[in-house]
């Protein structure tokens, strides 16, 4: 998939850099709706991969280069009453994110830094564009968002919320899908979905090839949405 940014505002991608990072129309519609996404700056965007190389560009000054090591899940974790900083405290909201993450013998600090790093993320991303940022929670592409965001940096605790209601390209059936008008995330030029009923009747489909956002509608008779170069839909409201 390509990145949803334009090609003139490539984005960092270097291995020491921070790893991410419409008027309407209906189902049917094959009219493009909705809005070009502004090109993000800081770490490299979270979105569909780039069909072009893009150069290493240098991060503006002050904002982090370097990920640090990520806690495993797996092994014997440190109890939250020995984490403790090689120099001075934790606050309770970083402890309580600390809690059931650190394996034995790792550095607290690191596996705090892979948490802060997630806001970070989450900041370079909303201040380019709030929908790539909720996109990226969607997918994953933004691990561990939800952790980080509820005890590190919850003033996105509403991306948080609202990725929760979103769909990430691929096919969903049955009680995961939620009636309602859906909105797509840094669309690619490729981007097509179907939504099926019982028996497999098709209930609307459509295709996008302008790269700009679309809008759909779930309804209550849907029993399978499957969405393939549109990233992520986020909800806009009830149906």
């Amino acid at each position: 998939m390509r990145n949803p940014f334009p090609a003139c505002a490539a984005v960092v991608l270097t291995a020491a850099a921070l790893a991410a990072c419409g008027s309407s129309a209906d189902g049917t519609d094959p009219e493009a709706a909705g809005a070009q996404r502004p090109a993000a700056s800081g770490p490299a965007a979270p979105g569909p991969s780039a069909t072009t190389a893009t150069e290493p560009a240098t991060p503006p000054a002050g904002e982090p280069t370097a990920s640090a090591p990520a806690a495993t899940a797996e092994g014997p974790k440190t109890p939250v009453d020995e984490i403790t900083p090689a120099t001075g405290t934790f606050t309770k909201e970083q402890k309580e994110y600390l809690k059931d993450r650190v394996p034995k013998g790792m550095d607290p600090a690191a596996v705090l830094q892979t948490g802060q790093e997630t806001c970070d993320k989450l900041r370079y991303l909303v201040k380019a564009d709030r929908d790539t940022a909720v996109g990226a929670i969607v997918t994953g592409e933004v691990p561990d968002a939800k952790d980080a965001v509820a005890g590190l940096c919850t003033q996105h605790q509403d991306l948080v919320d609202e990725a929760a209601y979103g769909y990430p390209d691929g096919k969903h059936t049955g009680k995961k899908l939620r009636p309602g008008v859906y909105r797509s995330a840094s669309p690619t030029t490729d981007c097509a979905w179907q939504i099926e009923g019982a028996g497999g009747k098709e209930l609307a489909s459509g295709t996008s090839d302008t790269g700009k956002s679309r809008k759909i509608t779930l309804p209550d008779s849907a029993r399978t949405f499957t969405s393939t170069g549109c990233y992520a839909w986020l909800p806009e409201g009830a149906a």
